[in-house]
Parts: C-alpha cells; structure tokens; sequence
C-alpha cells in the first residue's frame, strides 16, 4: 500500500495549473420571513420538531427563575449547573484546564448561542462559548440564551458568517440527542444530552 505522504505528493503534483473561480452558490433563502420576529417564529417551529424547548420568560421574571421554572421537574437542590453566561449564575464553573472527564456530573450546562439557524432550528456554538468543548455533550440539560435578532435563515447564511475565520472549533446543536430503532421507536437522550432548552435574551 501506498503511503500517505506519497498520495498527497502525486495530489500536489496533478494540481490543475489554472485555479478555476469559486461558483456563486445562492443562498436558497427566498422564501424565508425577512424580520426578526418572523424568523423567530419559524426558528421556534423547527426547534419543537426536533425535540428542543423555546422557553420565553414571564413578565419581571429574571433568567435564573425561568430556567428554575421550565427545568423544575429534573432539579432538585443537589442539582450540578455550570454556567457560562453572566445572567445566570450556576454552582460549577467551568475552567478551560478542566479534563472533559471531570465534566460527566454536570446536571444543566447553560450556554450562549453564537447564532441560530431557522431552517433547522440549530444553535452554534464556539470554543469561546463552551470553554470546554464536552460540556455540551456531558451535561444532562442544555440551556441555551439566544439573541432572536442572531437567527440566520439557514445554513447556506450561516456558512458565509465571520464566525468560521475567527473559531478553532464550531458545533451546531438541534434539539436533543436523539436515536430511533427500526420499529420507529424514538428514544431523546440517548448519547447527549437529555433536554435542549432555548431562551431568548433580547
């Protein structure tokens, strides 16, 4: 067998000489609400399909109460909630030198979004948002902030965003983990987290 470095010299050798121009792919977004409350909307939607959580907080009522709230059935006082937004203040903190192991009895993550996507109801996430790139995956319960005005059509316009240029790492998340059998029997939380919960910070 060939060797790996031996396939990437003939590649490097065989490369046409004449560099062709990336084709203009459109955005396939034509149909999409043009407004920030319209893609919420749709964003909403496709969140619920998936098995996620929009979770708009009452009138006066502050994140930490609304996460409290909408989380109330699977909290108890002993719960483990790593925080790594301002607005809520969890009893784990997450530190970058953190082994992911060390990270497995994480009841709720509580995360910002970078973005939303509306076509499938995912949000993005950083290393600069996750700290600890297995804190989304470990934790039982994801809670997710989310800027409504930061909801991209679909992922044709997340792709084109800054986002790629800047990040060492990028993950989307849509709803929960999730598997189905062959009978069709669907099962949330079987490799990841058990919940997804978004909540809109304006």
């Amino acid at each position: 067998m060939r060797g790996r470095n031996e396939i990437l010299a003939d590649i490097r050798a065989n490369k046409p000489k004449f560099a062709a121009a990336a084709p203009d792919v459109p955005n396939y977004d034509g149909d999409y609400p043009s407004d920030t409350a319209g893609l919420q909307a749709r964003f909403i939607d496709v969140l619920e399909k998936m098995g996620g959580a929009w979770a708009e907080p009452e009138p006066g009522e502050s994140l930490a109460a609304t996460l409290r709230r909408v989380l109330a059935d699977r909290l108890d006082a002993n719960s483990i909630i790593a925080s790594n937004v301002g607005e809520i203040k969890g009893n784990r903190p997450v530190r970058a030198d953190d082994t992911p192991a060390s990270l497995h009895d994480i009841d709720v993550a509580v995360l910002r979004a970078r973005f939303g996507v509306a076509e499938t109801g995912s949000v993005c996430f950083t290393e600069a948002e996750l700290t600890v790139n297995a804190v989304a995956y470990l934790a039982q319960h994801l809670v997710v902030l989310l800027d409504p005005a930061a909801i991209e059509t679909n992922l044709h316009r997340a792709y084109r965003r800054d986002d790629y240029k800047t990040a060492r790492y990028t993950v989307f998340h849509t709803g929960p983990s999730a598997t189905a059998d062959i009978e069709g029997v669907l099962v949330r939380g079987a490799q990841g987290v058990r919940s997804l919960t978004v909540i809109p910070v304006r």
